[in-house]
């Protein structure tokens, strides 16, 4: 639904964002490595020292450029490969950083070794569930299901509780406990997405080989209704 709905909003107010830097000269690229560079700084500088609600406004600011590069790309009629590779890309090493962030301060300070795994689980079945998408596309599948938690569900509930959790030390009460919740949901949701897509390129793989396996049935029928 983020897909659907919030990254066509944001790409309209964005948009003269996105023409003012092509003014300025200022390449996708560009936009890209510093969306990234700004994200890991957020991510790996506040979040291990329980910093949660400046590093979420940090980490806020540069997210933005996965929707501003891709803009001011369509803007240039510059689409490539070389571009959506490089976007993806830095789109792992980024989720990785966050969630890397939150790992670290459950191993060091925040001392509580089960989050600190649920931490490292969010990091992983996220990159998983990405790759499963691009190895099923890479060997001719569809893979047509997104699945109950993409990557802008990740970041969306995962930031929002965080920087809501950091409220505490502006002395909100009870707010710390929205980051574990929202970890466990997005482990949970993760997983799920997880299993819809292995579940789906098994059977698009099944069908296709099916159809292939029906293709050349029907081409030795034909040849030997030709040698007749």
């Amino acid at each position: 639904m983020l897909n659907k709905y919030a990254r066509a909003f944001f790409t309209r107010v964005l948009t003269p964002f996105a023409a003012f830097l092509i003014r300025r000269g200022v390449s996708p690229d560009t936009v890209t490595l510093l969306g990234t560079a700004g994200v890991v700084a957020g991510a790996l500088v506040f979040y291990p020292r329980g910093e949660f609600f400046w590093g979420t406004i940090v980490i806020t600011l540069f997210v933005f450029s996965d929707l501003v590069d891709g803009n001011m790309a369509r803007q240039l009629g510059r689409t490539s490969r070389w571009g959506a590779f490089l976007d993806s890309t830095l789109d792992r090493v980024a989720d990785g950083a966050i969630f890397g962030g939150f790992a670290l301060w459950y191993a060091g300070h925040g001392d509580d070794n089960v989050l600190c795994a649920v931490s490292i689980f969010c990091l992983t079945s996220g990159q998983v569930v990405s790759y499963t998408k691009a190895r099923g596309e890479s060997i001719g599948l569809p893979v047509a299901v997104n699945g109950l938690v993409e990557r802008a569900e990740r970041l969306v509930i995962s930031l929002v509780a965080a920087g809501l959790a950091g409220l505490h030390t502006f002395g909100v009460p009870g707010v710390q406990v929205l980051l574990p919740i929202a970890l466990w949901i997005v482990a949970v949701g993760s997983l799920v997405t997880l299993i819809q897509r292995v579940v789906t390129v098994r059977r698009e793989s099944a069908e296709a080989e099916a159809a292939a396996e029906a293709g050349e049935a029907q081409q030795e029928a034909q040849g030997s209704e030709a040698a007749q």
